[in-house]
């Protein structure tokens, strides 16, 4: 009987739906990290949800992925990161507003992500945007300019209702939990929506 409950175990396990989460903040204790772990324990049974931390990667030189430059090693972060993004059956982004556009370790992570041109890591992945912004506009800039950077990688992505969560600390409890049942209601609703996109892909 051990066994066999042994079995179905693993099954399970190799049935789950694996989300990276990237987050636009390297600070432990962002406001960002934090949405991002809120959003975590949103998504339904069947999913493995986990942020990847993408402040170890170094940044982005195409030296390492020009075949025509042989004295340069391409990092082995570089490497893991890219597995990583290609095991994935989705991806969300949670991040902040940086002087008007992407925060710079986001950016750097998606650039790594799109190379080598013939085998882009990002290349029909499901993604979810969740920004957020200590104002009212909820890091509107930060999101529209990562659409446009995922869309060229035919990334399939939700459309209406976007998620910027405006004046983001008073939204979080000295826990980091998300406390506005609306808001709770809001961002599960599109981890809910996020979800079923990525479990229709084939």
């Amino acid at each position: 009987m051990a066994d066999n409950v042994t079995e179905s175990s693993v099954q399970s396990q190799n049935q789950l739906k694996k989300i990276t989460v990237l987050v636009g903040s390297l600070r432990r204790g962002s406001i960002a990290r934090k949405i991002a772990k809120n959003a975590i324990g949103y998504f339904p049974e069947g999913f493995e949800a986990s942020i990847v931390e993408i402040g170890n990667l170094p940044l982005y030189n195409f030296d390492y992925d020009d075949p025509e430059v042989s004295d340069v090693q391409t990092p082995d972060e570089y490497d893991e990161f890219r597995s990583t993004i290609k095991n994935s059956d989705g991806i969300l982004f949670v991040t902040s507003e940086n002087n008007r556009t992407i925060p710079a370790c986001l950016k750097n992570a998606v650039d790594i992500g799109s190379k080598p041109n013939s085998e882009v890591a990002w290349k029909g992945k499901p993604a979810g945007i969740i920004s957020h912004s200590v104002g009212r506009m909820g890091g509107y800039s930060s999101q529209k300019n990562l659409r446009l950077a995922l869309s060229y990688f035919d990334m399939p992505m939700l459309g209406q209702p976007e998620v910027f969560l405006g004046n983001s600390p008073w939204l979080l409890d000295s826990e980091g939990n998300i406390v506005p049942e609306d808001t709770i209601a809001f961002v599960r609703g599109y981890i809910e929506r996020f979800a079923e996109l990525v479990s229709s892909q084939k």
